[in-house]
């Protein structure tokens, strides 16, 4: 710094400050938008008449298999038109909640582990089951869903669930779902 002139120095220091500031706004409102994605998720999983068609039991898996499908609904809709660098922030936000999730239910860190390794092998079978959906008879729909839950009603009702979802996330843009949590009918 001795032989530097006070000009750079200072106007570095200045420069660094105010870049240091625009990343800490940017990521606040990044996690808002990623709080509130996450969330509209969750209260589309915690929809009573859903969860009664999927299964008899009310396990934090059956939950959770519930919003992984939503999830890669989701994913499927938005990959396209939307930035790959922000969803795969988002997607890394989604299972360090999920993780953080499991913690507070009090599971220790083997246990997180194993289960967060079983719960993203199943999100990626989803994924890739998903992918041709809208091409696929609702027969072929109801085998998928089927797949992973035990129904107890006709699996077509979970079909049409999800055949209207997909046609409310093609009317519902991104940024609604980042401004906070909707209610949400379809």
């Amino acid at each position: 710094m001795k032989n530097t002139p006070w000009w750079s120095s200072t106007r570095l220091k200045e420069q660094f400050e105010i870049n240091k500031n625009a990343d800490i706004r940017n990521m606040f409102f990044m996690i808002k938008e990623f709080v509130n994605l996450y969330n509209n998720l969750v209260n589309l999983s915690r929809n009573k008449s859903l969860f009664s068609i999927f299964t008899d039991k009310d396990t934090f898996s059956d939950r959770l298999l519930i919003l992984l499908f939503h999830f890669a609904f989701f994913l499927r809709k938005y990959k396209d038109n939307t930035d790959k660098k922000y969803l795969q922030k988002f997607f890394d936000y989604f299972f360090r909640q999920i993780e953080l999730n499991l913690r507070e239910i009090g599971y220790g860190d083997v246990s997180i582990n194993k289960k967060m390794k079983t719960y993203i092998n199943e999100f990626y079978s989803i994924l890739d089951k998903i992918n041709d959906w809208n091409k696929l008879k609702n027969e072929k729909k109801g085998e998928i869903l089927a797949f992973y839950y035990k129904s107890k009603d006709n699996p077509l009702k979970i079909v049409n669930y999800f055949n209207n979802f997909e046609i409310y996330l093609s009317k519902t843009s991104l940024k609604s779902f980042t401004k906070g949590v909707i209610n949400h009918k379809f």
